[in-house]
């Protein structure tokens, strides 16, 4: 036997005795609280058929499935989602049956995550649809079914809601391309303020323009609500929030207004939802945990047009926060990049005026208290996993590191310090883009390369290099480099030239995701103060 196949693959685990048994719990918790409510159980296959989930709607990435291929050659592949299936299964096997008709499933979804991410590959879900009614009513008794799975499982949850419909009627009567639209929803789904403030400034001012600025930012209690209304009624986006105060209004005369959010800036999969979205997160978890929302055109596809609701709940997240300790009233944790980030960062914790002493006096610590919060030092890649797992609620980090390591966290703030940025460089004298023959390129930063190439529509080899990337084109290894560049004293004197900037590099505050919900208020003004920070210095 291989050595190999004594251990599972990357990204899946055995579950064994505890595991099995809390995992049971959570999904039997929810089962009952479903069957309670009239929902009844559907099985859909674990293998499906690639086209099920191939519709630009569906906003799911075809690099992140598990494909095969049938006897027939047709390409098939392991679940990825479990609403798209059932839809599926309603159109063409409930078709005839009397609407609405509730369902529920205990299965897993299999999505490739990012190497070495510590996040398994096979997640397991336990959700309910509802399909055949489109009242309002049916969207109050979802979510909240969707709360009260929450409190049976585990404790300090959030729920946050948003409707698709106010950012889908600002999007319409923006006058841009397909790719830009795409780009403004991807940044303001990640809270990326600054980003999504340099993408606006290249299209014309308008109305449309200015509230996109401010979506991202449209979360919190019922005065995000007004605040939208000033901002922008048209094309439907005043019917929107009405529907959204009338959701959130019900919500909290039924108890919930500890629990229940706003969030405007909830775009993702804007075509396949078509209504109210909704998203749970709790404490331990930094990623979301429940996901939902009305999808009123998805059913048509499969050939029967029925409305419809629905949420998922992350089981294997849930289940693994059950054992985790977690201090509810710890400090409010940030992660900083050591080195010259590490530095800055201290002097516009000074301008703050924060206490700084810990963090100028450190030794060998690596988590010192600066005043009210906690300070963890770590090395660049090292920031991100924090935040996105986390274990940090805050961290500074350079742009480089997010676009090279990045996944999910929200990207808040550019303090524009660390200033440099990404080049192409090559041997003094050297027409890096003419010939026929393919180009060889070294980089410390190979995605950052292989996407800027792609965008240029050229195809080159990247080899990877750690330490002085330099040496490859002197060595004859590259034909080109593609590093970060502050003054280029380092280029010319090894007798290379910078050919072309590929992008700006400058120190980021990144926030997770989970974190932001549940400790909004103190994120905010700690977010306000070090931006003040930031103008002064």
């Amino acid at each position: 036997m291989k050595q190999y196949a004594k251990v599972t693959p990357e990204g899946s685990r055995d579950l064994l005795f505890e595991e099995c048994d809390d995992r049971r719990r959570v999904e039997n918790a929810l089962t009952g609280l479903y069957e309670a409510n009239g929902y009844r159980k559907v099985i859909t296959p674990t293998l499906e058929f690639f086209d099920v989930f191939n519709s630009g709607d569906a906003g799911l990435d075809a690099d992140e499935m598990y494909k095969l291929t049938d006897n027939k050659g047709r390409t098939t592949v392991l679940r990825p989602d479990n609403t798209l299936p059932i839809a599926r299964l309603v159109a063409t096997r409930l078709s005839e049956d009397a609407f609405p008709v509730r369902l529920y499933y205990n299965q897993s979804v299999f999505v490739r995550t990012k190497e070495l991410a510590g996040r398994t590959d096979e997640v397991a879900q336990s959700g309910i649809e509802l399909i055949g009614d489109g009242s309002m009513a049916a969207d109050i008794q979802v979510i909240t079914l969707a709360c009260r799975a929450m409190q049976s499982t585990v404790p300090g949850f959030k729920i946050e809601l948003g409707h698709a419909g106010y950012f889908g009627a600002v999007l319409r009567n923006l006058n841009v391309k397909p790719a830009v639209k795409a780009e403004i929803c991807h940044l303001i789904e990640q809270k990326n303020f600054a980003a999504l403030g340099d993408l606006l400034d290249t299209l014309e001012d308008c109305r449309e323009t200015r509230v996109l600025r401010r979506l991202p930012r449209l979360f919190g209690g019922p005065e995000v609500l007004d605040e939208a209304r000033e901002l922008y009624t048209e094309g439907g986006a005043d019917a929107s929030l009405q529907y959204i105060k009338t959701l959130y209004d019900t919500l909290c005369a039924a108890g919930l207004q500890e629990q229940v959010l706003l969030d405007l800036g909830i775009v993702n999969r804007s075509n396949y939802y078509t209504g109210v979205i909704f998203r749970g997160y709790v404490q331990g978890s930094g990623l979301t945990v429940l996901s939902g929302g009305r999808y009123d055109n998805l059913l048509g596809e499969f050939g029967t047009d029925k409305p419809a609701i629905g949420f998922a709940v992350d089981v294997s997240a849930v289940t693994d926060v059950l054992h985790e300790e977690i201090n509810l009233d710890r400090p409010l944790r940030i992660a900083l990049t050591k080195g010259r980030l590490e530095k800055a960062s201290v002097q516009m914790f000074k301008t703050m005026g924060l206490n700084t002493e810990a963090l100028e006096n450190k030794g060998r610590r690596l988590i010192l208290p600066v005043d009210s919060y906690e300070a963890v030092l770590s090395k660049a890649p090292d920031v991100i996993t924090y935040v996105e797992h986390g274990v940090c609620d805050i961290g500074i980090v350079g742009k480089d590191t997010i676009v090279e390591h990045g996944s999910a966290f929200y990207e808040v703030l550019d303090l524009n310090i660390g200033r440099c940025a990404f080049a192409l460089a090559t041997k003094k004298g050297t027409d890096f883009f003419s010939g026929y023959k393919r180009k060889t390129v070294a980089s410390k930063y190979p995605k950052v390369a292989k996407e800027f190439f792609k965008s240029k529509g050229m195809d080159v080899d990247v080899i990877k290099i750690e330490g002085s990337v330099e040496l490859a084109p002197l060595l004859g290894l590259a034909d080109g480099i593609v590093d970060i560049v502050e003054t280029g004293s380092t280029l010319k004197e090894n007798g290379l030239e910078v050919v072309e900037k590929v992008m700006p590099i400058s120190a980021r505050v990144i926030v997770n995701m989970a974190s932001m919900k549940l400790r909004k208020d103190e994120i905010e003004a700690f977010l306000h103060d070090i931006e003040l920070a930031a103008q002064v210095g």
